[in-house]
């Protein structure tokens, strides 16, 4: 132990140790602080160094995507030097430019390309409001990245990002940078620049006729064009314009009174909708597009720009048929004479989703359409919808079989609203096949009702439907009755799991996207099996009848030597839009087909694009659906060997009817019984996802085991002949039942003749012996007791 002399000296060495101390910490600080700065540095230089020059023209004119279609074949370019109308800055008004710098970058003539109070705000919100609450992109960074950087959200692209948006504020001035990056933004719709989009949107080729309420749409849409493109979403358009003009407002852009008079104009009203010149595959387009702005890892304001290449699923001959018998009179003659008319045809490949034709609309050269009525939500489906609500459930929940008996009769919803079959006719009891032929609508509000809206709601969904109900279902619905249009692409993927032994896959059409620097991301669509094989099947065989059946209504769109499933399905007028539209008897809003083979499904929907007074259909008119689904399906088809849908081991069949095996209805039971034997039961089902319980039905089945009959909410049974009969049968006879079941118990022990034995032997089959001793009274009585003992037999079997 060190000795001191005093203890001051003590105090002032212990001073000197700390010091010394916090000396060699404070160098081992900036010697760690120098070493992260240099390795820091040396990091960022190298990144820097691979950084791409800044180049006016790509800058002004930046690489948009290339898609290719399902052979990698180019399809199309999403942008290119043609589709734009390059403006000076000089040329746009100054709420035009102040409407994007309020939304995108409000301290744009503040900053040197990169503001650190905005990075400062955005990384206290990410903390607070959730990683990606708030972006810190200026429009200089915006640009660059557009123009020179891949969608790579890297550290080194981050860093190259903003190095260039600091060399690029020193290269140009802040007007220049703006009037590049206003004339490089994608606004949708294959408009590229302010320039293009005023014209698209509005019909204004100069800019200073725009007014604040357009600024603020144009400035809405880059964010995710198309999502907020006004033409297709409205409101979604609309909310974001009345956002942005706030802000206009807050940050003294515009006055508060310019601002409520530019909230104030309707959106609809505002538009003066021009589509591109060249638009053979713009429904395509717009799809693709809206697909890969949501794939993870992709940002929509970064893709427009990035150059990518998408490689999509889409058929170009199957494309370009549907395209010629939509879009011509010379395949289908009885188009209507009338603008507002417009078609929505989607073909998806049934096994995978992929979607390989998209028609959105019918154009004419004078007025062009732009709105894509493949992928919005078009007309009320009609009689479509009843094996997606009505008849799949209650197979699905109920055990329904394709023979089950249904009352067609006077009927009436919950609240006490009567239905009517078209025509106003009943035909009593039918089968669910012959309901679903002749597309009755008592029958289907009876299933829906057995079902439950709950179950059928959840069944729809499962198929895709769920975007069509803004809230729970109706009773209604059974019938098409939708508070909202619905789509033929979502109509396409639902019809397609049913010819896909129950699996349903999301509709799609991008495969991957590949980046500049060769990186790729590939889309996985979701896929689930959503309901039995069994119900698939089920439903499958009852729609081909719709077709094939003599009595069904999709006849038309029948294909010779093709196996084909199909519905048809109607909208109608209410008496008081009859009255008001002045629409004649028969004339109706809405008319679908929707069909499928194991290969390719199809929905097709007809109708008017200007709402339900903008026109009718009537006559032959009505035919165009099933005529459109006829032709493109015949080609498509062509040269294909196009396989019957499969059936499963789960499904056995009584007098022509299906049934899940493990649930037979009463009549099957009773074949099986006066066979003499049980019903030969099949192999266990491969079907995925079939409940536990239908397989240990089936194994009792291969045991020997009866097939336990199902309960009345499942089925109605049928009376069974026999027991009729046996109703009819006087006391005597039942006397004689009795007797034969103690009879056969005793038949080897009898020995004496007595009066007891006597009445037996009147019942007995097998006593040979009394024979020659009965009257003709007796031999009568013994050959009812040879009928009756046939049912004795069954009757033992089914208790």
């Amino acid at each position: 132990m060190a000795q001191y002399r005093s203890r001051t000296e003590k105090r002032r060495s212990e001073k000197k140790g700390k010091r010394s101390l916090l000396k060699k910490v404070f160098f081992i600080f900036i010697g760690v602080s120098v070493a992260g700065t240099v390795t820091v540095t040396a990091v960022a230089a190298s990144m820097i160094g691979n950084a791409p020059e800044l180049n006016e023209e790509e800058l002004k004119f930046a690489e948009g995507a290339t898609i290719y279609d399902m052979n990698d074949n180019e399809l199309g370019r999403l942008q290119g030097s043609e589709n734009r109308s390059y403006r000076d800055i000089d040329d746009m008004p100054e709420h035009l430019k102040n409407a994007f710098i309020a939304v995108e970058d409000y301290r744009f003539y503040e900053h040197s390309g990169i503001d650190l109070y905005r990075i400062g705000g955005a990384i206290a919100s990410n903390i607070t409001d959730g990683f990606g609450s708030e972006g810190a992109s200026t429009i200089t960074q915006q640009l660059v990245k557009q123009a020179f950087l891949s969608a790579d959200q890297s550290m080194e692209r981050k860093v190259q990002e903003q190095w260039l948006a600091l060399q690029m504020e020193r290269q140009y001035s802040k007007d220049e940078i703006l009037e590049m990056y206003l004339n490089s933004s994608y606004f949708d719709s294959s408009a590229w620049g302010v320039g293009e989009s005023a014209i698209r949107y509005f019909n204004k080729e100069d800019l200073n006729e725009l007014t604040v309420a357009d600024a603020a749409v144009l400035a809405a849409i880059p964010r995710r064009p198309s999502y907020y493109n006004p033409q297709n979403n409205p409101e979604e358009a609309e909310q974001r314009r009345d956002m942005i003009i706030s802000m206009m407002e807050e940050q003294a852009l515009i006055s508060g009174d310019e601002a409520a008079e530019a909230m104030a104009v309707n959106i609809e009203d505002q538009l003066d909708y021009t589509p591109p010149e060249n638009i053979a595959y713009q429904s395509i387009i717009d799809q693709v597009m809206e697909e890969v702005e949501n794939i993870n890892g992709i940002e929509s304001t970064d893709m427009y720009a990035a150059g990518f290449d998408i490689y999509t699923t889409i058929d170009p001959e199957a494309q370009e048929t549907a395209q010629d018998v939509i879009q011509s009179d010379e395949y289908i003659s009885q188009y209507p004479d009338n603008d507002e008319f417009q078609v929505g045809f989607s073909l998806l490949d049934t096994e995978t989703g992929a979607i390989r034709a998209m028609v959105g609309n019918r154009e004419e050269t004078e007025e062009e359409r732009g709105l894509n009525y493949a992928t919005s939500t078009s007309g009320q489906p009609g009689s479509t919808v009843k094996p997606i609500l009505d008849y799949g459930p209650a197979i699905e929940e109920l055990g329904w079989y394709t023979g089950e008996t249904i009352d067609d009769e006077p009927h009436e919803y919950s609240d006490g609203t009567s239905i009517r079959n078209y025509g106003g006719n009943y035909s009593g009891e039918v089968s669910m096949r012959e309901a679903l032929v002749r597309s009755l609508n008592i029958p289907a509000v009876k299933a829906i009702q057995e079902v439950g809206l709950d179950d059928a709601q959840s069944f729809a969904e499962s198929l895709g439907l769920g975007l069509g109900f803004d809230q729970d279902i109706t009773e209604g619905y059974a019938l098409g009755g939708f508070d909202e249009g619905i789509s033929s692409m979502d109509m396409a993927g639902a019809n397609a799991a049913f010819g896909n032994e129950g699996t349903y896959n999301e509709p799609y059409s991008v495969r991957k996207v590949e980046f500049r620097d060769g990186r790729e991301m590939e889309n996985s669509p979701e896929s689930e099996q959503v309901m039995y094989e069994s119900t698939a099947y089920m439903m499958s065989d009852m729609l081909k009848d719709v077709v094939s059946d003599g009595s069904g209504t999709g006849q038309r769109a029948n294909i010779e030597g093709l196996p084909l499933a199909g519905k048809t399905g109607t909208s109608n007028f209410t008496q008081e839009e009859l009255g008001n539209y002045d629409v004649p008897d028969g004339g109706v809003p809405d008319v679908w087909f929707n069909g499928y083979t194991t290969d390719y499904t199809a929905a097709v929907w007809t109708g008017f694009g200007g709402g339900r007074d903008s026109g009718y259909l009537i006559g032959e008119e009505q035919n165009i659906a099933q005529d459109i689904f006829r032709i493109i399906m015949t080609n498509v088809h062509e040269g294909e060997e196009t396989e019957d849908f499969s059936r499963p081991n789960s499904i056995c069949e009584t007098d022509g009817e299906l049934y899940r095996c493990g649930e037979p209805p009463a009549q099957a039971t009773e074949e099986a019984d006066e066979e003499g034997t049980d019903e030969e039961t099949p192999e266990a089902p491969d079907e995925e996802g079939i409940e536990e319980e239908e397989l240990e039905e089936e194994e009792d089945d291969e045991e020997g085991t009866e097939p336990e009959t199902p309960d009345e909410e499942g089925t109605e049974e049928e009376e069974p002949e026999e027991d009729v009969e046996e109703e009819d049968e006087d006391e005597e006879d039942e006397e004689d039942e009795e007797d034969e079941e103690d009879e056969e118990d005793e038949e080897d022990e009898e020995d004496e003749e007595d009066e007891e034995e006597e009445e037996d032997e009147e019942d007995e089959e097998d006593e040979e012996e009394e024979e020659d001793e009965e009257d003709e009274e007796d031999e009568e009585d013994e050959e009812d007791e040879e009928d009756e003992e046939e049912e004795n037999v069954d009757v033992e079997d089914d208790e």
